[in-house]
């Protein structure tokens, strides 16, 4: 192994792997000048030198066949360690087995070099397969930012909110920031408990958020009530109770109600006092009756109002505050929850021993608002991110499809694209506008197998988006059997529906899967007219 600590910093860091040195040294003559080389003896020695410089490599050039550990073993690691996320793999192989290819690609490979090596193509093919995954490293970044600048700006909107409902109530503004902590720790211990809530981090990052607007409807309540230092009495205890159904009125006032963070709001607002044997209000629901957003907030609130000190009563310890909890002396809670508590509670306390963000004046509220108010960048992140994921399966199948005939049909544009070579050999133009009309592509392919692939990838799904099938082109007067593996690309709208945007392909020649490179016009990259096929629904699940 070469060390990575001679190496030149301006230049990006190849792994070689392979367990035959003659090759190994041809493609260290062919990069060496333009990268710095780490080179592997056999898979196990790749995963080693990846558990050290993950970081610092940019490609990884793959041998299939080696002892020991092979190269579907390296990409198991890979996998496994996620590696496979940012660092591409180019395979060598000899390999033209469709299911070899696809199981390749399925694993994370990028491209395949063929041996004997041609120079220029291995150059090309690393180059750009580097050039590629620097640009999308560079828009995750960008977007990363974003996210994180979305974020904090959230966290400060959880803030200021805090502040507003609770100035009134006399508090220090940090209750709606240590629910929200209680919140996720103890729905995180729940989802490691059981499935029974279906508490993706989804639903649990919105419940959490949702948690801040649980007392919304004491902004009703009279502040004297509020802040009453001896004990309410029975009409004053009434009156406080009533901010539950206040507060889902006001969310259930709010536009866009079919909206999840407005549904989980309206819950915790109206019900986050009921307890598990029905003896809490507004409602009296028992058990399950109740969300468990709103059962996962009530404990929260409780352990949260017993800890921190209030107006009528001093802080207690956060031993004792959990023993009252378990004891029942704060009302019935779910079996399950009081285990969480239990399990999670010294993170609890950790966590809330942090310093918080908080404001010491309306003033420096106001002050903050407007900034929060006209940052116009934050409505993009969701587009950018569908935009981005769209855009990274066009170019990572590109890249790995690009020795055999490929092709790119863009549905927003109704256009598919062909490389030239294929374009002069078919007598079609390299971009194809409403293809299903087009009379030479119909001649080369058939109407009938034209519409069988788009029924097939109709079918498809994003989590399901790959289909392999048997055809036949009419090249020219000749006919030849040939494989498609086709991926249909997704992208999300502002409702978060799966849209299709079109969906990109590979062909081999079942007979001769070679004779593709031997085509009048070289092939560096393609989408071949023989996307289309006759295929049948059943064929789409094989």
């Amino acid at each position: 192994m070469r060390p990575i600590a001679t190496n030149d910093t301006t230049k990006n860091t190849i792994l070689i792997v392979d367990d035959t040195k003659m090759n190994r040294d041809l493609l260290i003559d062919i990069l060496e000048d333009k990268y710095n080389i780490l080179e592997a003896e056999d898979g196990e020695q790749a995963i080693a030198i990846l558990q050290q410089h993950a970081a610092e490599i940019s490609l990884v050039v793959l041998d299939m066949v080696m002892p020991k550990v092979d190269g579907f073993g390296v990409l198991e690691a890979m996998n496994k360690y996620r590696w496979i996320q940012y660092i591409p793999v180019i395979c060598i192989s000899t390999q033209d087995d469709p299911e070899f290819i696809e199981r390749s690609y399925n694993m994370g490979v990028t491209d395949f070099i063929n041996r004997p090596f041609d120079e220029l193509i291995v150059i090309r093919r690393v180059d750009n397969t580097v050039k590629l995954y620097a640009k999308q490293r560079q828009l995750m970044n960008m977007v990363a930012n974003e996210i994180l600048e979305k974020e904090r700006n959230g966290n400060l909107m959880v803030t200021i909110l805090s502040h507003v409902v609770e100035f009134r109530n006399g508090e220090s503004g940090m209750h709606v920031i240590n629910i929200g902590k209680i919140t996720e720790i103890l729905l995180a211990e729940i989802a490691k408990h059981t499935s029974q809530y279906h508490l993706s981090y989804t639903d649990r990052d919105l419940i959490v958020k949702a948690s801040a607007l649980h007392d919304i409807g004491k902004i009703s309540i009279d502040e004297h009530i509020l802040n009453k230092p001896g004990k309410l009495t029975d009409d004053e205890f009434e009156h406080i109770k009533t901010h539950t159904v206040i507060g889902h009125q006001m969310l259930a006032d709010v536009p866009f109600q079919e909206e999840p963070l407005i549904k989980a709001s309206r819950e915790i607002a109206r019900w986050h006092h009921e307890r598990y044997d029905g003896r809490g209000y507004p409602d009296g629901l028992k058990g399950d009756e109740i969300p468990i957003s709103a059962q996962v907030v009530a404990l929260a609130d409780v352990y949260d109002a017993l800890t921190s000190e209030r107006v009528y009563k001093p802080a207690f310890s956060h031993e004792k505050a959990v023993q009252m909890i378990l004891n029942g002396e704060c009302g019935s809670f779910n079996p399950l929850l009081l285990e969480c508590l239990v399990e999670a509670q010294d993170t609890i306390q950790q966590e809330l021993s942090k310093p918080g963000q908080v404001f010491d004046s309306f003033e420096e509220l106001q002050a903050i608002t407007p900034a929060i108010q006209n940052t116009e960048s934050l409505d993009v992140t969701e587009y950018v991110l569908g935009q981005l994921d769209t855009e990274r399966q066009k170019n990572h199948f590109s890249a790995e499809v690009s020795r055999e005939l490929q092709f790119d049909y863009n549905a927003a544009f109704d256009t598919l694209s062909i490389p030239v070579w294929a374009s002069k050999r078919f007598e079609v133009p390299t971009s194809i506008s409403n293809p299903t009309e087009n009379e030479k592509l119909i001649e080369v392919v058939g109407a009938d197998t034209i519409e069988g692939l788009r029924e097939a990838i109709r079918q498809t799904t994003p989590h399901d988006p790959l289909i392999r099938l048997d055809f036949t082109i009419n090249d020219n007067g000749d006919r030849y059997d040939c494989t498609i593996v086709a991926k249909s690309l997704w992208a999300y709208d502002d409702e978060d529906e799966a849209q299709l945007t079109g969906y990109i392909g590979k062909i081999l020649r079942r007979d001769k899967p070679s004779d593709w490179l031997e085509a009048p016009f070289e092939l560096s990259s393609g989408h071949g007219t023989t996307y289309i096929h006759n295929v049948t629904p059943e064929e789409t699940s094989n």
